[in-house]
């Protein structure tokens, strides 16, 4: 299944529809939506290394816009909207301290979680809800989430013929580590908050 995926991917990456794609997703990443924008961002890169730091701009614009939302959720729906989210993702129980460590340390948490494969969403939610300054939501999200997509889009961009080459021979066991790397940061979403 991830391989049809991975290949329906690339076959759409140079696709009229592809950045609005990347867009949609990207932004719904910081938000509320499970699939992060890299799905997207690596297999348009793949396909066209040359517009690899277009599509890590189109990325991270995209994805602080998201951070925002995220933000504004916790900030003016956190109990119509921001517990459901976080009950549905089993967060809720530790929120909390989360919440708390969020606002004192915030800068911190904010850059981490947007650099790392770990629920963005989670963390701007907590900033909303505890009133972090937006200043600080935009410069961690900006430095966190560029910091990633424009690596990546180094990455690809130079060696982005060798990357498919080496995607194409070890797929499965690429695709069971990314696995691996999304599934772990829920876990230590909801085991170390």
């Amino acid at each position: 299944m991830l391989r049809r995926l991975y290949d329906w991917t690339l076959a759409r990456a140079g696709g009229p529809q592809a950045e609005k794609w990347l867009i949609g997703i990207s932004f719904a990443d910081s938000s509320f939506f499970p699939i992060p924008p890299d799905v997207m961002q690596i297999p348009m890169s793949i396909a066209r290394p040359e517009k690899s730091f277009r599509y890590a701009a189109v990325s991270t614009v995209a994805s602080v816009a998201g951070a925002l939302l995220g933000y504004l959720i916790g900030a003016l729906l956190f109990q119509a909207i921001g517990v459901p989210l976080l009950q549905f993702y089993g967060y809720e129980e530790k929120f909390a301290t989360f919440a708390a460590s969020i606002k004192q340390h915030g800068f911190l948490w904010m850059l981490a979680f947007a650099f790392l494969p770990i629920p963005y969403k989670v963390a701007t939610i907590a900033a909303g809800s505890v009133g972090l300054g937006i200043p600080v939501l935009l410069a961690a999200s900006v430095l966190g989430r560029g910091g990633r997509f424009f690596l990546v889009a180094l990455i690809l961009r130079r060696y982005g013929v060798a990357a498919q080459a080496i995607i194409d021979k070890y797929f499965h066991q690429l695709a069971l580590v990314a696995i691996v790397l999304f599934v772990g940061g829920f876990v230590v979403v909801k085991y170390a908050f």
